[in-house]
């Protein structure tokens, strides 16, 4: 009897059966080689400099990635690369290098911002004072739009003489979380809420520094068409069915005292001049006439890191221009900015002539960081909390509000464009409301 066929494999390696052969599979070994040399040095080489001598610069807006270790699991392999990526010493010459190519031979910018995924990240959390240390540069309460590297839209816009415009002012208004005509409805209810228990409530609208300063905008950049038409009719409904303060006239005529723009060149947010024209104001809508006693005077300048050119992967400086406040024209009561706002912050002080005496909760975005120091001057007993809180920690946003006489919700342009507001969602409303109610101001 003759044998059948069997299934088994041929007594010899695959790569050495004929090419003709079904199971001929041929050795990669060189190739093979060539990819394992590649990964080590890839991976060897940020640890080998980092023991000579050679450290990292941090260009990114964010802090850089550390080695992984053994009790992350799997992370240990899939996180090597972004340490590796984030430690080579070398990496801010070769962004520079690439950016000079980009610039000389086809002038523009490297579009490092362009494309890509991952998590939104955001501009630094407004700028510290000389005396503030550096602390976390991403802004926990930017970044709330549908997602960060959408086709076409850029993280910062290049401008004409060095400036610099977040992108994110223009991606708001084209691809919104929610319709404009709900996210005004929703500050609207907010407003009645906190009224209807007999508290003051005050609404400010901070311009995007595209708004305030288009001058430097380059003729034609992402969104530019689908961006431009939503402006005015922002403005529009927020001051008409919102009631918001309109502090677009406000720091034109700011920025014409001072012969300067109030929002940094290389940065999203405004300047000192801004944060205190914001608090003016508020305490003027609070009890009119409050401010004539102020007296406002140059204190001294620091250089302090400017939140947009890490975007790209560059680094720039913002020159700041601290200030004493004196609210009775005589004491200075100025204090530290602070970025720790996501957890509500107290601050008490002696009543003196100018100050908004009523308990004040005052809840904001970036923008309420410069101006953080300045609040001690303008009230005397004021709590200051990043609205953000209101997702994951509506208790403590609630109690801030309920604590109070007297609300005001600053609010960045581009949040209320994109509908990122989180204290108008309905469910957190509902829930202010009866809370108020239970502790009406009479």
């Amino acid at each position: 009897m003759t044998a059948g066929p069997t299934n088994d494999l041929p007594p010899v390696h695959e790569a050495w059966l004929p090419r003709e052969h079904s199971l001929h599979r041929p050795r990669h070994g060189k190739r093979q080689l060539t990819a394992l040399v590649s990964a080590l040095v890839f991976f060897a080489t940020p640890a080998l400099m980092w023991i000579f001598g050679m450290r990292a610069d941090q260009l990114e807006n964010h802090r850089l990635a550390s080695f992984p270790g053994v009790t992350d699991g799997w992370g240990l392999f899939t996180g090597l690369d972004d340490w590796a990526t984030d430690a080579l010493p070398f990496r801010g010459g070769a962004v520079n290098a690439t950016d000079w190519i980009s610039e000389t031979f086809f002038g523009e910018p490297a579009p490092f911002d362009q494309g890509g995924g991952g998590g939104p990240t955001g501009p630094l959390p407004g700028s510290p004072t000389e005396d503030q240390p550096q602390q976390d540069q991403t802004d926990p309460t930017e970044g709330e739009t549908d997602g960060s590297g959408q086709a076409g839209f850029r993280d910062v816009v290049n401008g004409t003489d060095g400036w610099m415009y977040y992108g994110r002012d223009t991606q708001s208004k084209c691809r919104p979380i929610q319709p404009l005509q709900q996210t005004v409805a929703g500050l609207r209810k907010l407003r009645q809420a906190v009224e209807a228990s007999g508290r003051e409530f005050v609404l400010v609208l901070v311009p995007d520094k595209t708004t305030m300063v288009p001058e430097h905008l380059p003729d034609t950049y992402p969104g530019k068409d689908c961006a431009q038409p939503v402006t005015p009719e922002l403005w529009q409904q927020s001051i008409g069915i919102a009631g918001a303060v309109d502090m677009r006239p406000r720091l034109a005529a700011v920025a014409d005292e001072y012969n300067k723009p109030v929002y940094y060149p290389q940065d999203t947010h405004w300047t000192s001049e801004g944060a205190i024209e914001m608090l003016r104001t508020v305490s003027d809508e609070i009890r009119p006439g409050t401010t004539r006693s102020w007296q406002v005077q140059r204190k001294d300048t620091a250089s302090v890191q400017a939140d947009l050119p890490p975007l790209i992967g560059k680094k720039g400086q913002n020159q700041v221009v601290n200030y004493r406040l004196r609210p009775d024209g005589r004491y200075d009561r100025v204090r530290k900015n602070t970025t720790d706002l996501l957890n509500p912050r107290h601050f008490t002080s002696k009543q003196l002539k100018g100050m908004i005496s009523q308990p004040t909760a005052v809840l904001g975005d970036s923008f309420l960081v410069g101006a953080s120091g300045y609040l001690p001057a303008a009230f005397s007993d004021v709590t200051v909390q990043y609205y953000r809180g209101a997702e994951n920690r509506p208790d403590d946003v609630i109690k801030t509000i309920t604590d109070s006489e007297v609300v005001v919700l600053e609010v960045v342009e581009r949040n209320v464009a994109a509908g990122a507001v989180a204290v108008i969602d309905q469910g957190f409303v509902d829930k202010l409301g009866p809370a108020l109610a239970k502790h009406p101001i009479r």
